[in-house]
């Protein structure tokens, strides 16, 4: 059975930063893209990062978040992070981690497992 547990969300004031951690078990972490997806209320979710082995880790970001956003892994703990600096209210949002198999774009129609989601909440 495939999870993706994320944590590490929260409350916190614009212009402050959070660490994202999504734990995966059950798939073959090295077959997969692991990235991030967000939804803010009434909005569709998003792309916001990822990684794939089949790219050599080479991280892609959306450009809302470019120098702001760093994606990480290391496939020993079968995890990935996400660092959010310099948090602005726009980027509140539900944030879920996902996984698609690497052959196929990083898109939410291919995401074969999600996370539960994680609230992330930026106040002025």
């Amino acid at each position: 059975q495939v999870q993706l547990i994320e944590s590490g969300g929260g409350v916190v004031q614009a212009g402050g930063s959070l660490r994202l951690s999504c734990a995966a078990s059950g798939l073959t972490f090295s077959t997969y893209a692991m990235g991030w997806f967000r939804q803010a209320p009434g909005k569709e979710r998003e792309f916001v990062a990822r990684i794939s082995w089949r790219l050599g880790f080479a991280p892609v970001y959306a450009d809302s978040v470019k120098g702001r956003f760093t994606i990480s892994t290391n496939s020993a703990k079968n995890a990935v992070w996400l660092q959010m600096n310099n948090l602005r209210r726009e980027d509140t949002a539900v944030y879920y981690c996902a996984a698609t198999p690497r052959t196929l774009p990083f898109t939410t129609e291919n995401v074969g497992y999600w996370g539960q989601g994680t609230q992330v909440t930026v106040s002025s």
